[in-house]
């Protein structure tokens, strides 16, 4: 095993816990928020820049990087942090999510989280999704079957061809391949697909130990099993009983339930193992997966918000490109550390947003992916600290008021 976690403190009467874990790469002080730099870069940001904003760990895309620039290329490249230029450790997820949603299912914006009375996919997503009328991708015992997005072609994901794109990448840390249903598929679909999700685990690790000869890689299980507790904790005990490294929870929650769906499955799995929660990055879900155990985070959200004028402050988010910002000569937040804020005003990111300057992608991402890895920090620091009650109620109090 090429990682390493110890726990420093727990927080008291909760699962949460502060702690470091140490990658080839080396260590992250947990938890911690992992900036998503899909296609081998963050976007719009340098990797000194995004080293500098407090990122610890970057994860990239398994899909993306197959169809372009192709995993090959990476392996002869030296992989994934030569190839990039970081030096800080790295993940990769399976690639599962995106050849189902940016495959042949590209277009039909199924999420891993449901809120409310969400939409149902025009292909039956309530009935899994696999109906042969519609263009979703082709899921069979083993594994998906895709288009790509980039020019059609056609292209199958096994346990066993994920786990080695992934070893050709190079990453510290990798994921198992599993399939990620919606929040609205139904009961015996959910059921389905994690009895096959299970399958692909043991595939996916007895394929990792032929290929992980220098122990340099270390793989993640992942536990699925929707919103539903006796499939969930089903899914933890079951992976939790394999040879992995650390474990993934993945998605297919309704929001109003995830944090109570986190527990169930951080009750069950080993203790001395560094939990991932993958694609979630609202505040709001950082303090909830955190009491709940979560160590490691990882989303676009902060990255893709800005890109698109949303900006983090402690009172909430605003759109850089309203009217009452254009002549707005204070920084984003008063007494933000971050680069943007000490020197740009909202009346300048709104002029560049509004001229669709490029400059704005960046000083925007500066912000917000400063704003949310000192969050994950600050609450870091407040269980060590035994405030994390306080500092919750204070920061989610402004934030959402």
């Amino acid at each position: 095993m090429s990682l390493k976690f110890k726990i420093e403190k727990k927080l008291e009467g909760k699962l949460g816990r502060a702690g470091v874990l140490e990658t080839p790469h080396g260590k992250i002080k947990t938890p911690a928020f992992v900036t998503v730099g899909t296609k081998a870069t963050v976007k719009a940001l340098t990797p000194e820049q995004v080293r500098d904003l407090g990122s610890q760990v970057v994860l990239s895309n398994t899909y993306h990087l197959y169809l372009q620039p192709g995993d090959g290329i990476l392996k002869k490249a030296g992989g994934l942090n030569k190839f990039m230029n970081w030096e800080g450790p790295t993940m990769t997820d399976s690639g599962g999510f995106q050849a189902f949603s940016l495959g042949a299912a590209f277009g039909d914006h199924v999420s891993k989280i449901a809120s409310g009375e969400s939409s149902v996919s025009r292909c039956g997503v309530e009935n899994g999704g696999t109906d042969s009328s519609c263009s979703l991708a082709k899921i069979d015992e083993d594994g998906v079957t895709f288009s790509s997005h980039i020019d059609g072609s056609k292209h199958k994901f096994t346990p066993e061809k994920s786990i080695q794109i992934q070893h050709n990448i190079g990453a510290d840390m990798i994921f198992a391949f599993d399939e990620c249903t919606s929040p609205q598929a139904s009961y015996e679909y959910q059921k389905e697909a994690l009895d096959r999700t299970h399958r692909w685990a043991k595939r996916s690790l007895d394929e990792h130990k032929k290929l992980n000869k220098e122990n340099k890689i270390s793989l993640l299980g992942i536990v699925q099993g929707g919103r539903h507790e006796d499939l969930r904790k089903e899914s933890a005990e079951f992976i939790s009983k394999l040879d992995f490294d650390g474990f993934g929870i993945g998605g297919s929650f309704n929001k109003d339930d995830m944090y109570t769906a986190v527990g169930w499955v951080n009750e069950i799995l080993p203790e001395n193992k560094p939990r991932h929660l993958l694609g979630i990055g609202e505040p709001v879900d950082f303090f909830g997966g955190i009491e709940n155990g979560v160590d490691l985070f990882d989303c676009v959200a902060p990255t893709r918000m800005a890109r698109n004028g949303g900006l983090h402050t402690t009172d909430g988010k605003i759109n850089i490109s309203n009217a009452k910002f254009k002549e707005d000569f204070n920084p984003i937040e008063k007494g933000c550390g971050c680069y943007t804020c000490q020197n740009y005003t909202k009346a300048y990111l709104s002029h560049l947003f509004r001229a669709k300057e490029m400059e704005a992608g960046t000083l925007a991402t500066i912000h917000n992916l400063y704003f949310i890895n000192k969050l994950v920090a600050d609450i870091r620091q407040s269980i060590l600290d035994d405030n994390f009650e306080d500092y919750k109620k204070e920061f989610l109090g402004r934030y959402y008021n």
